[in-house]
């Protein structure tokens, strides 16, 4: 009887052991197998990081389309430039004709160091020669816009269609063997276009431009301070004022002072790049 009650406890321990043995987990490596809850969190995680960079993506693809979209327009009755929008209306365009005779890259360099942009309206007979092409190159390469003003200053009235067509082509070929692009903007000597000219222009993707004052032709003010004077005091002065002015020497003396003297007052200057072109309101239409 003794003997049988020591087997009592004896198993009883046995049957414990075996039990606390197939109760004990079996052991992963919890490191290298995540739960549903981290695969999930995971995946949210990407999913945001993904769209916070495309997020940040998108700005800067809207910033570019919005750098190359036009923020002025030309009036095709005064030629005076105008606003689209929001753009800055107290604006005016600084351009010079008969270029390169003999300041242009003078010009252009004194523009350059202002940070003012401009057009230089070219002459065909200026850029006959490698040295002028040269020189025509510089300018561009500054990220100055050029601009057709005929190969000989002819007044296109007095012109058969066929010259008119040699006037302004034969410029633009030139400009384009030169810079790579043909001009966008073309400005008649004297402000004189004819029917022709004003259809070819068209045909060749150039809006017709003119000015609303300038002065440095007028033998009363051929001297620097007078350009520089009448260029920034005068009454013709407007938002948006189109601003003739031309290859010579007292206009590149005193072109420093004139764009010194209308941010005095106030105006900023118009890129031609961001003026809308034919196509752009062909477009629209």
């Amino acid at each position: 009887m003794k003997k049988s009650l020591l087997y009592i406890p004896l198993l009883s321990m046995l049957l414990l052991a075996s039990c606390n043995e197939e109760a004990k987990p079996e052991k992963t490596d919890e490191a290298a197998q995540p739960t549903e809850l981290e695969e999930a969190t995971e995946e949210i995680v990407t999913d945001e990081e993904q769209q916070d960079a495309e997020a940040e993506a998108e700005p800067e693809e809207d910033k570019e389309l919005a750098e190359k979209a036009p923020l002025y327009e030309l009036d095709p009755k005064t030629y005076s430039i105008q606003p689209i929008g929001d753009a800055n209306p107290k604006v005016v365009l600084l351009t010079i004709d008969d270029a390169p005779d003999k300041r242009a890259l003078d010009m252009a360099k004194t523009l350059k160091s202002l940070n003012a942009p401009a057009i230089f309206f070219v002459n065909g007979h200026f850029i006959a020669t490698d040295e002028k092409k040269a020189i025509l190159k510089e300018i561009y390469d500054m990220g100055f816009v050029i601009g057709n003003h005929t190969k000989t200053h002819a007044n296109l009235k007095t012109l058969n269609e066929e010259a008119q067509r040699e006037e302004i082509i034969s410029v633009n070929d030139v400009v384009e063997e030169v810079t790579g692009e043909r001009p966008v903007f073309f400005r008649a000597p004297f402000g004189v276009n004819t029917d022709f000219s004003r259809a070819l222009a068209m045909d060749e993707g150039m809006q017709l431009m003119n000015w609303s004052y300038g002065y440095d032709f007028e033998k009363e003010y051929m001297t620097k301070e007078k350009i520089a004077d009448i260029m920034v005091n005068t009454e013709l002065l407007r938002n948006g004022s189109n601003l003739l002015m031309h290859d010579r020497d007292w206009t590149a003396d005193a072109l420093g002072d004139i764009v010194n003297g209308l941010r005095g007052k106030g105006f900023e200057f118009v890129d031609p790049n961001l003026i809308k072109g034919l196509d752009e309101k062909q477009e629209g239409e």
